[in-house]
């Protein structure tokens, strides 16, 4: 029991740290460039996620669906306000 909460507590740890990674990062110059860096940050925030209810594939894959469509909407965004 000792050791499934240690791993709880680095798991949250480390989405935290996922997440802190993905909310700052707003550099994405275009559409293209935020989708893939939405995508790779969000896949590992929902690995983190994702193992905490015991499937990191699962909590990976939709990390990554919703960080490439963030990224998608903020790179379109800075390349219209940049225009």
């Amino acid at each position: 029991m000792k050791q499934s909460k240690i791993r709880s507590l680095r798991t949250v740890v480390v989405a935290l740290v996922g997440g802190t990674i993905v909310l700052s990062t707003t550099g994405c110059n275009n559409a293209g460039e935020g989708f893939f860096s939405g995508a790779a940050l969000g896949s590992l925030v929902g690995m983190g996620l994702g193992s905490l209810s015991g499937d990191m594939g699962k909590g990976a894959a939709a990390g990554a669906l919703v960080g490439g469509l963030g990224g998608l909407i903020l790179g379109d965004q800075n390349q219209r306000n940049g225009r």
